[in-house]
């Protein structure tokens, strides 16, 4: 069975799975299956409707829009859509396009197992002194979005509007998941553009990923597992909220999850959709092979999926929680998307977990502040994020054409890897060349980081130049999202300076 995706600039049909871009929305479909592209293309947007992915009343995108997406013929999307409305699945009205149906409605949630009860929380430890950061001419460091690029004058509309329409009693002390505005908003898109089974009543939104994992941290209380590469941040969180860290091995196919039955761990982080910082994503054997140890156990996986809007060139890697919404708490984020300094994400928390985590937020009244919340609602449901999300796909992918055309001309030594998603690539260097290019940098005033720096203090060192089935030690973590549009050229240009500089 094939797969592809389509995506805004074009690509390869697909079978198996394809993500519709048509109309300025996102729509993720399984279009997997027996029979031919008509047949699966009305199964998926059935089971769509079915499950309330796509809720009564979404307008669906156009019949030549959708067929360019997936890469079809467009007689196919307009006779699937004709049989679908003869069925009472969607309507068609002059003016108006093809929309979901009034009448459907989601499926009722699985009932979840049996809760844990919440662990007694444990102080923070003091914070590190700050250091003075070093001169900075280029900023190519990973995990940052352009910021310059933050769509104001669309945020602004948003503030406005959903001010305006703000109820009294948004005003006051808020619900402990965040305002049910907010959730309702995401729950629709994360249900039509990444594949997650989200019930408002159990998202719960807060400052950002790592105050949810600190919050989850907290309430679990345990060892937790983590890939052997990551951001030291995260592990710095759950061991201050009181839990173990233990390392997976990484390699080619992503996490080995099958090192969690031996590593005495209650829950596993794990980025499913693009491992970090290596940019693989995590195998299909492997996901299926996470979720099932979860059951086996009583675990739990936490699913980091930090950029899942930024794929390129590959088919789109659905949430690993569409496969048991009960064992898999999914975590989201504004901070790649839009900005950091937003401070918004979100957290869709399987039912046996969710009567601990509200009880944390009660005990410390932690929310989010309530007008933002409100404008992230407003600028999801006109469409102005899906418009942003795609407009900074085809930045960031002409970004990493660029890196990558720029390195195969001048350091054609340097392998570039994990390039098919995301906001950064990593450069394997030749053997025993990685200090002397990072010190290279340092002194030209480039900001980047080895990849060494991201692996778990715990993780067996890997051998000079190892490559292939696992991350090395000699390489770089480029993030091409930070320098603004007119800065990335300059910054560019001194990469590639320094490498030609340290490799010869």
């Amino acid at each position: 069975m094939r797969e592809s995706w389509a995506n805004p600039a074009g690509g390869p049909a697909g079978r198996a799975t394809g993500r519709a871009v048509g109309s300025g929305s996102d729509l993720h479909l399984d279009l997997g299956g027996p029979g031919g592209l008509r047949a699966c293309l009305m199964r998926a947007l059935r089971d769509a409707v079915r499950t309330g992915r796509l809720a009564p009343g979404t307008r669906l995108p156009s019949s030549r829009s959708l067929a360019a997406d997936l890469g079809v013929a467009r007689n196919t999307v307009a006779d699937a859509y004709a049989e679908l409305v003869a069925e009472g699945w969607l309507t068609a009205r002059q003016g108006s396009g093809t929309r979901v149906a009034p009448r459907a409605e989601p499926a009722a949630p699985a009932g979840p197992p049996g809760a844990r009860p919440a662990v007694p929380r444990r102080p923070p430890r003091p914070a590190a002194p700050a250091r003075t950061p070093p001169r900075i001419l280029h900023d190519l460091r990973s995990g940052r979005p352009d910021v310059s690029a933050f769509p104001r004058a669309a945020w602004l509309t948003s503030a406005r509007r959903a001010l305006t329409a703000a109820p009294s009693a948004a005003l006051g002390y808020d619900d402990p998941r965040g305002r049910p505005e907010l959730r309702r908003a995401l729950a629709g898109y994360l249900s039509r553009a990444r594949g997650v089974r989200a019930d408002p009543e159990r998202i719960v939104v807060c400052a950002g990923f790592a105050r949810g994992l600190a919050l989850l941290g907290e309430v679990l209380g345990t060892t937790v597992a983590v890939e052997s590469y990551g951001l030291w941040i995260h592990r710095d969180l759950l061991t201050r909220a009181g839990a173990r860290t233990v390392p997976l091995p990484v390699d080619d196919r992503g996490a080995d999850v099958s090192a969690l039955y031996t590593a005495g761990a209650r829950a596993a982080l794990l980025t499913p959709a693009h491992q970090y910082p290596t940019g693989v994503p995590l195998h299909p054997d492997r996901r299926t092979a996470a979720v099932d140890w979860a059951r086996a156990t009583g675990g739990v996986v936490l699913e980091d999926d930090y950029d899942g809007e930024f794929r390129y060139d590959r088919q789109p890697v659905g949430a690993l929680q569409d496969l048991d919404p009960e064992r898999v708490v999914y975590l989201g984020t504004t901070s790649k998307s839009l900005a950091p300094g937003l401070r918004l994400g979100w957290m869709v928390v399987p039912e046996a977990l969710l009567g601990p985590v509200l009880a944390v937020r009660r005990e410390t009244a932690e929310t989010c502040g309530v007008l933002d919340q409100l404008t992230l609602a407003d600028f999801v449901d006109s469409g102005a994020y899906d418009r942003h999300v795609r407009a900074m796909r085809l930045r960031y992918r002409r970004r990493r054409d660029q890196l990558v055309a720029a390195l195969a001309e001048h350091a054609p030594a340097v392998r570039v890897t994990g390039i098919a998603a995301g906001l950064h690539a990593v450069l394997e260097l030749p053997p025993g060349t990685g200090e002397p290019v990072l010190e290279a940098a340092r002194r030209a005033g480039v900001a980047l980081e080895g990849l060494a720096r991201f692996r778990h203090p715990a993780a067996p060192e890997p051998g000079p130049g190892c490559s292939g089935s696992g991350p090395g030690r000699d390489a770089l973590v480029v993030g091409y999202g930070t320098p603004p549009e007119h800065g990335f050229s300059p910054a560019l240009e001194a990469l590639c300076a320094v490498l030609r500089g340290a490799l010869g």
